[in-house]
């Protein structure tokens, strides 16, 4: 019954203090929460810690979301300042550039095949390690677009930017991720 409520039901119930609504759209989300806390920080424990901030701000600030965008963008531009916020407290030489544990994963069309299956594991962490490389702002950008599917316009509610710079950002980090495919792991891909 718990994964038929929308997210809208949760969110009313939530706010009229129903904890187990809460709690349910914590589980619902605390993955994509996660994942995207990881492509800001390259820290496991410093994206833990950021997933909780962000749900303890999802908490306080429930009662205010109005549904003029999508839970999820909403959501994740929480994610973003809270990553942001963390970020200025840090010295950018702790972390990690690392993130083998969790690798981003491509859809595969074609029929299930254990050397189709190494070469798609193998790209996948090629591009893993690569966006692991770019700055905060780009790895972000790339994950929303790319493995969120946010639209533009979602994107410029998330990162608070205007559709031309969006664009922009977008077209510069896909750029500077196909440099370091090239140069770095010498991995020739066509344009996005």
């Amino acid at each position: 019954m718990a994964a038929t409520l929308t997210d809208e039901t949760l969110i009313q119930q939530a706010v009229a203090g129903r904890q187990s609504a809460f709690a349910m759209l914590v589980k619902r989300y605390e993955k994509y929460v996660f994942t995207l806390a990881l492509r800001f920080v390259k820290n496991r424990e410093d994206a833990h810690e950021i997933a909780q901030d962000s749900f303890l701000r999802m908490f306080r600030y429930l009662a205010d979301f109005r549904g003029e965008c999508k839970f999820t963008t909403w959501l994740y531009k929480i994610v973003y300042s809270t990553s942001l916020n963390h970020l200025r407290k840090q010295n950018p030489d702790i972390r990690s550039l690392d993130d083998d544990e969790h690798p981003i994963r491509l859809k595969d069309e074609g029929a299930p095949d254990a050397t189709r299956n190494m070469e798609r594991d193998d790209r996948n962490a090629t591009l893993q390690r690569a966006i692991g490389m770019l700055s905060a702002d780009d790895s972000s950008i790339i994950t929303l677009f790319y493995l969120y599917e946010q639209s533009l316009d979602e994107i410029c509610q998330i990162m608070d930017l205007t559709m031309t710079n969006a664009k922009t950002k977008l077209h510069r980090a896909r750029h500077r991720l196909k440099t370091i495919l090239d140069e770095k792991f010498s991995v020739e891909i066509k344009e996005f």
